[in-house]
């Protein structure tokens, strides 16, 4: 939208004519239609959106084309004696897994649990009496299951054998673990820490508003757009999930950005208002040019915010492809809610805005204290002040710090998510653990390659036997089994009769074959280097490498090939809007390296504490595994990129509206910082409150995005863009707006205005 701008004789200064467009026109005329247009739409979203959650999976980590992920899908549908997704620990009520009534009750659960719709395979110790599946005890044995059909599928399928396992039958104590189950409870609990997150952050969201407002109207007006933001927040999830694959985390994440970020920008529309009535403006004119002016940077700030989560989509995973549509579809609807809900409010609210005021009492008491500095932003005029008087020293400084930060970052390992992502009282994380404890050699993560039988050139059972012997003598290689036996360092191990018929019946089908090899380092993150040594092996015919460790190689080598054409796409996006916004070279490159800078310390305090297991009595108990998910750092860096951007295009705004108003670069940026440095600081602490939130979440996977974007918008509203951000641009100049001749004519067509 174009603003028409007027010379103003007395101050000197351009000044947005308040002559109301089309669209502002019909906001102001039909202002009371619009809000209950907007209240029956949040009504209808409230309806649309109820289930949201039932539609989420808490999986989908992995891209489905990757070698790993074809491997465990043709295991899973052709191999009943592939590798279980949910493994059952039964436990005799009396007695030990033999006796008379355990072992019938043992095998009739059995026989339950093999006509259950969705199981493709049981493998039972009352069924195959393998000593691997019984406790050295003998107080307990495992059941083991392979459930068909996807992870969703699988997950319905555990939901329903959990809940008929529920009763304690006196004969036998049924616990579960496994994939299926993890999967299952993190669903469930990312749901429980949705409704406990809710109930933190809007008291101290309301809070915050009234200490930065004082009205309980004015504070009022930002969280009803927040809380309508959260409500089409659930529509367009169910929505998405519809079309494509959701993540579970997608629930808790987007509800926390879609409610900070419209907070965020009603608070900046609000406070513009407020300083527009207090110059003396009509309500209407108030409201005009808020909508030009603050309304204008709202948009521009979603769009930048849109930007940096559209690179998610460059990456073939589900789950990160998932929170960028949903993130990008949030963000827009943040900003419109913001836009035409809050100006229609202001102006039915108009000048009873701040009424209602809560510390009225307090605030009288201050203010000839006030009116004698004459300064109502005193703090941050002598940052500004601060700034500006040794920029050389601040710059120096700040740097160091966020260098310091970084240096844990060079110890980055990558891993996956296992059922140490739940709480370790959960149910199912005490019996992965006894499992681990109890059951070693069922709790073993073999790399799995699957040979795909060929009708027309099958493979002999010499080449299969000569391929699993090579592989045996590999470095990192414990042992191999096949359908044939088991190698260790290239010799086979003699088997009986039984051990062979079970052998044979748990690697073959009628689709070929498979072949477990158990690496020596029980972490996937350290067993690495064995699934490149077998997928350089020649083998007997095209295969698949699969298992935790094969993913894990995959999921960091797509990361890897596709991490430099996201930073392009933000890098690019972001240069290309703040030079149409500010019509300079050197700013938005100053950006990119100071929003660079902040994020990689933001990283190395994630590594410090998540992957080394330091500060856990600050950030709340959680189970460290040596290593950071491979997703997740990616996803922070998006999100935080684009929350960094939202704060300097705030900066900027004024600091370039300043100097457009004649000021120098030095005033411009004085004025900048002092008018920005409360607004944004409350905005950050709104957005701190959400994140921390999240950050209090049991899931570990919630836990580090929230302290990471929690790091992230602190570092950026306090030391980045109150110190970092003005002393380079005082330290610049008035080469802070400078660009090419051609450049220039081009911004002064294209270039972004009110």
């Amino acid at each position: 939208m174009a603003t028409t701008v007027v010379h103003d004789e007395r101050s000197g200064k351009r000044e947005p004519e308040t002559e109301a467009g089309p669209f502002l026109r019909v906001l102001l005329r039909r202002r009371g239609l619009v809000l209950v247009a907007a209240l029956l739409l949040m009504i209808l979203a409230g309806v649309v959106g109820r289930d949201a959650g039932d539609k989420l999976t808490s999986g989908a980590y992995l891209d489905p084309s990757a070698e790993s992920q074809r491997a465990a899908a043709l295991l899973t549908q052709e191999f009943p004696g592939g590798p279980p997704n949910l493994i059952l620990i039964a436990e005799a009520g009396k007695g030990t897994v033999e006796s008379p009534a355990t072992l019938a009750s043992g095998r009739e659960l059995t026989a339950q649990l093999a006509e259950t719709p969705g199981v493709g395979a049981v493998h039972s110790y009352w069924a195959t009496p393998d000593p691997s599946l019984r406790a050295d005890d003998g107080r307990s044995a495992l059941i083991a299951l392979q459930l068909t059909g996807g992870e969703h599928a699988a997950q319905e399928t555990a939901a329903r054998i959990i809940d008929d396992l529920g009763e304690d039958s006196g004969t036998l104590r049924v616990s579960a673990t496994g994939p299926a189950a993890v999967g299952l409870a993190v669903d469930e609990q990312a749901e429980s820490d949705l409704v406990s997150a809710e109930m933190v952050t809007l008291p101290i969201t309301l809070l915050v508003l009234l200490l930065v407002f004082g009205s309980a109207i004015a504070a009022g007006l930002p969280l009803l757009v927040g809380a309508g933001a959260v409500v089409g927040t659930l529509a367009v999830l169910g929505l998405l999930a519809e079309a494509t694959t959701m993540s579970t985390y997608a629930l808790n994440l987007t509800t926390a950005l879609g409610f900070g970020l419209a907070v965020d920008y009603s608070l900046f529309l609000v406070t513009r208002f407020r300083e527009e009535r207090r110059a003396g403006r009509t309500v209407e004119d108030a409201v005009v040019i808020t909508v030009r002016t603050a309304g204008r940077t709202v948009v521009f700030s979603a769009l930048t915010v849109a930007l940096s989560l559209s690179a998610l989509l460059l990456f073939p995973m589900p789950f990160l492809r998932s929170l960028g549509y949903a993130g990008i579809a949030i963000t827009a609807l943040a900003a419109l809610t913001a836009v035409v809900l809050i100006p229609a409010m202001l102006a039915l609210v108009g000048h009873r805005l701040d009424r209602v005021d809560l510390f009225a009492p307090i605030r009288r008491r201050f203010t000839r204290r006030r009116a004698r500095v004459g300064e109502d932003r005193l703090t941050w005029h002598r940052i500004a002040a601060l700034v500006m008087r040794r920029p050389v020293l601040i710059l120096v400084s700040v740097s160091a710090v966020l260098i310091l930060l970084v240096l844990p970052f060079a110890g980055v390992r990558f891993g996956l998510l296992d059922h140490r992502t739940l709480p370790a009282d959960h149910p199912v994380a005490k019996t992965a653990e006894r499992l681990a404890r109890d059951y070693p050699s069922a709790a073993e993560d073999p790399i799995t390659v699957v040979v795909p039988g060929r009708e027309a050139t099958p493979v002999g059972e010499d080449e299969l036997d000569q391929y699993a012997a090579r592989l045996s003598t590999l470095p990192g290689v414990a042992t191999v089994e096949t359908a044939t036996g088991r190698y260790v360092d290239g010799q086979t191990t003699a088997t009986t009769g039984q051990q062979a018929d079970r052998l044979n019946a748990s690697y073959t089908s009628a689709a070929g074959t498979w072949v477990a090899v158990t690496p020596s380092a029980a972490d996937p993150a350290d067993a690495r280097s064995v699934v490149r040594d077998i997928r350089d092996q020649p083998a007997p015919g095209p295969v698949l490498v699969g298992g935790s460790a094969a993913t894990l190689v995959d999921a960091t080598d797509t990361i890897a090939d596709r991490l430099p054409w996201a930073l392009g796409v933000i890098a690019l996006s972001t240069f290309v809007l703040l030079f149409l916004f500010t019509g300079s070279l050197l700013i938005p490159l100053k950006a990119i390296v100071t929003n660079l800078l902040s994020l990689s310390a933001t990283f190395g305090a994630l590594v410090y504490v998540f992957q080394e297991g330091n500060l856990r009595w600050l950030v709340g108990d959680f189970t460290p595994t040596g290593t950071l998910e491979t997703t997740l750092p990616v996803l922070v860096f998006c999100i935080a990129f684009g929350l960094s951007m939202d704060y300097e295009v705030f900066l900027l705004s004024r600091i370039t509206e300043a100097h457009r108003n004649g000021a120098t670069t030095t005033e411009a940026v004085a004025q900048g910082l002092q008018r920005t440095g409360g607004l944004i600081t409350a905005a950050a602490a709104i957005l701190v409150t959400v994140f921390l939130a999240l950050a209090a979440s049991n899931l570990t996977a919630l836990k580090v995005i929230g302290v990471g974007l929690t790091l992230a918008v602190i570092l950026d509203a306090t030391i980045v863009r109150g110190l970092l951000v003005p002393a380079i641009m005082r330290l610049a100049g008035e080469a802070n707006w400078w660009a090419p001749a051609p450049l220039r004519r081009m911004h002064s067509r294209l270039g972004l205005t009110d």
